[in-house]
């Protein structure tokens, strides 16, 4: 008697404990600053891989552009010297491993 009732106080806390950590598909405030934290390293390691791409290429001057990401997206502002700078930038950026779309804001300088 002693045995199945331990047997039967075992299966009722292994029952318990299967219900109380099942997931309700939900995602509360926990999974989301999660979730958040993990994009935010993650447009981190693309800023950091574009900006690193940008200073090992030949045409653009990397100290010239500003790179931010949001969610893949790269934004590359400032000036540059001329039209093959900024094309090129974008055409590195692009080739970075998660980058989801390039938005080139860079401007060309004036000759003055």
């Amino acid at each position: 008697m002693y045995k199945q009732a331990l047997t039967a106080l075992m299966a009722a806390t292994l029952a318990t404990g299967v219900v109380a950590c099942s997931s309700t598909g939900e995602r509360g405030p926990v999974e989301q600053s999660a979730s958040n934290a993990g994009r935010v390293v993650d447009d981190s390691v693309i800023t950091a891989k574009v900006k690193s791409a940008l200073i090992a290429d030949e045409t653009t001057k990397a100290y010239q552009i500003s790179v931010t990401t949001f969610e893949g997206t790269v934004q590359l502002s400032g000036s540059v010297d001329d039209s093959e700078a900024r094309r090129r930038a974008s055409q590195v950026a692009e080739n970075v491993e998660g980058v989801r779309d390039v938005k080139n804001e860079l401007q060309i300088r004036s000759g003055g």
